[in-house]
């Protein structure tokens, strides 16, 4: 497992990866790494810099998030909401086949080891309000942002 830190739009970032598959990414307090990212981080940190810029819509890393099996598919299904498109968290429980399990989703959401990539900031509360992110609400509305001002 290697990690690399960089500077984003949002702070300073960490990827991780397994040598096959991106693990993690997620903010940090770390300092930004001295040496060279791996051929993945490379390829992550191109496609966030593409995203940032608003120019990529669609990721294409293979991922590797950890958790359980729940979790997981939960994260499956947020990676099938567009691009510039919400959810509520309603919405992502009958998807998965569990429409009484908003709240377990909303703790998948809260567990989800590779923001961006795997769209969490994209669920919303069945009102249409901004609640909960693991990176803060300010950086789930600056995402949602980014993304109405950049259309696919």
């Amino acid at each position: 497992m290697s990690y690399y830190v960089f500077s984003s739009p949002l702070g300073s970032m960490k990827i991780s990866d397994n040598g096959e598959a991106v693990t993690e990414i997620c903010l940090t307090d770390g300092d930004l790494s001295q040496g060279e990212p791996s051929r993945l981080q490379k390829k992550a940190l191109f496609e966030l810099k593409e995203y940032f810029e608003g120019k990529l819509t669609e990721f294409t890393l293979p991922l590797a998030p950890e958790g359980t099996e729940f979790q997981k598919k939960v994260w499956r299904a947020l990676c099938t909401i567009p691009y510039g498109e919400t959810r509520s968290y309603g919405e992502i429980a009958k998807l998965i086949g569990n429409p009484r399990a908003c709240r377990a989703v909303g703790g998948a959401n809260n567990k989800n080891p590779i923001m961006i990539v795997i769209p969490c900031h994209r669920v919303i509360g069945a009102d249409g309000s901004l609640v909960g992110y693991a990176g803060g609400t300010d950086i789930k509305k600056r995402l949602l942002e980014l993304e109405r001002r950049h259309p696919s």
